[in-house]
């Protein structure tokens, strides 16, 4: 690579590490897996540079980073989800200390799996935009950039994916219905 290469990799592609990794963190679910998926992506980066117009560096890395994941995940078997309530059993059984044992905790258990299960129900259009706005924080062009949709199609899955997921918590009672935001009643 040229020293031009150089300069352009430091000015584009080092700046956006961390948001590779939080990228990479919302894409694999694992610290490790998301470290390698992004030094994958830095490489693939590095030998690209000097083809990149600097227009739009962010949404020109997450692109590289989902496919790579995308690659990845096509040549091995994706882990198996884990079960929310495996967790709260192992919790219950052997507690780290007496803080893993406090109500709210498990009160918190049951959300954070009711919202993921809310999260995992959504189609995969409204799961990746949601990802990238509301998890990784692109912006709605970065995003439509990124998965290659007009950014109205961004804003339009972003409205109805987050609709979705109210709806699926109010049907578990995970969140007030709107009689109760009338009403003032606390479920």
């Amino acid at each position: 690579m040229s020293v031009d290469g150089d300069a352009a990799f430091e000015r584009y592609v080092l700046p956006e590490v961390e948001v590779m990794l939080r990228v990479a963190r919302s894409l694999t679910r694992n610290g490790a897996d998301a470290e390698d998926l992004v030094q994958d992506s830095l490489i693939r980066a590095y030998k690209a540079i000097e083809r990149f117009d600097g227009r739009h560096p962010r949404a020109w890395l997450l692109t590289i980073l989902r496919n790579t994941h995308i690659n990845r995940n096509r040549r091995r078997r994706p882990e198996l989800l884990r079960d929310p309530d495996t967790q709260l059993e192992r919790l219950v059984q052997s507690p780290e200390d007496d803080e893993a044992i406090r109500p709210d905790r498990f009160v918190d258990l049951e959300f954070d799996a009711d919202v993921v299960a809310a999260f995992d129900s959504l189609g995969e259009p409204f799961r990746d935009v949601i990802e990238l706005v509301d998890i990784d924080g692109l912006a709605y062009a970065e995003a439509a950039e990124v998965l290659g949709i007009p950014v109205g199609t961004v804003m339009s899955r972003l409205h109805r994916g987050r609709k979705k997921i109210r709806e699926q918590l109010r049907r578990t009672g995970a969140a007030p219905t709107y009689d109760d935001l009338e009403t003032g009643r606390q479920r």
